[in-house]
C-alpha cells in the first residue's frame, strides 16, 4: 500500500540533532514514501552527521534564511537533487537571549528585529526562494507556538510567532491562486534544543499534561510530526491559512 507522501518531493529545513521536530517529521516523511532534501544553518557537520540517522540518505545543503545569496540560489541547489518541490516546511526560529526571558521591557529594538527577521520575515523568504520549484497542490508548513496569548518568559518571541502567524495567513491569500496552501502546526511544550534555551520552559512546559484534555507528553513528538506530514500530503487540498492545533486540547480551555 503506498504510502501517505508516496512520490512527494519534500524540502525540510531546521534539523540541528535528531531532538529537532524536523527530524522526526522527515523520519515519518520518507517512512511514508517521500523524497528529502534537507537544509541546515552554522554547525553543517553535525547536521551532516544526524541526517544518516534518518531512514534513508538525503542531500544537505547550507541555509541561512537572513542570507539574500543563499536564498538566491537555493531553488537551483535544491533542482540539482529533485526536479521539482511538492512542499516545503520552515522549521526556523531564533532570538537573541534578551528577548527571551529577561524582562520583556528591556529588549533592544536590534535584537527584537533579528528575531522577528529569522522568525516570521524568513517564511516570507522561503516561500519566495522555492516558488519557481513548486507546482499547483504544493504544501508549505511552517511550525509555531500559539502567540494568541502572552506565555511567560515566551516575551518578544511570542511577538515573533504572532508575526509568523500573520504572514502565514498573508501567503496563503498570496500563493492559493497557484495553488498552493500554507498552514502552520501550533505544537505544545516539546523537549527540544530551541526549547531548552528559553528560560522558564519548566514552568510552561509544567501542568501542561494535567490541563490537556487528551493529555501530552513533552517528550513525544510523534503526534506534531505526524501533523505535519498530514499537511504536506494531499489529505488536506482545502485547508490553507490555517493554524493546526497540535497541544493535547489546551488551546481550547479557558485554563
Amino acid at each position: 500500500m503506498p504510502g501517505l507522501l508516496e512520490g512527494k518531493r519534500l524540502l525540510i529545513t531546521g534539523i540541528i540533532t535528531d531532538a529537532s521536530l524536523a527530524f522526526h517529521a522527515a523520519r515519518f516523511a520518507q517512512e511514508e514514501g517521500a523524497e528529502l532534501v534537507l537544509t541546515g544553518f552554522g554547525r553543517m557537520s553535525l547536521v551532516e552527521r544526524i541526517a544518516k540517522r534518518l531512514p534513508k540518505e538525503a542531500p544537505v545543503l547550507e541555509l541561512d534564511v537572513t542570507n539574500q545569496e543563499h536564498l538566491d540560489s537555493l531553488a537551483e541547489r535544491v533542482g540539482a537533487h529533485v526536479d521539482g518541490l511538492d512542499g516545503v516546511l520552515h522549521s526556523i526560529g531564533f532570538a537573541p537571549p534578551s528577548c527571551l526571558g529577561a524582562p520583556f521591557l528591556d529588549a533592544p529594538a536590534d535584537d527584537v528585529k533579528v528575531a522577528v527577521d529569522v522568525s516570521a520575515f524568513s517564511f516570507k523568504s522561503l516561500a519566495v526562494a522555492t516558488l519557481p520549484l513548486l507546482s499547483r497542490g504544493a504544501s508549505i508548513v511552517g511550525m509555531d507556538f500559539d502567540a494568541r496569548v502572552a506565555w511567560p518568559a515566551y516575551n518578544w518571541m511570542g511577538v515573533a510567532k504572532a508575526a509568523l502567524e500573520s504572514v502565514n495567513r498573508y501567503l496563503a491569500k498570496e500563493l492559493g491562486p497557484q495553488g498552493i496552501r500554507v498552514n502552520l502546526v501550533s505544537a505544545g511544550p516539546m523537549k527540544t534544543m530551541a526549547a531548552r534555551s528559553i528560560p522558564g520552559f519548566d514552568e510552561l512546559e509544567e501542568g501542561w499534561n494535567d490541563r490537556a484534555p487528551l493529555g501530552w507528553d513533552s517528550s513525544d513528538p510523534t503526534a506534531t510530526a505526524k501533523s505535519v506530514c498530514a499537511l504536506l500530503s494531499d489529505w488536506l487540498p482545502a485547508t490553507t491559512g490555517s493554524m493546526i492545533m497540535v497541544d493535547g486540547g489546551v488551546h481550547a480551555l479557558g485554563i
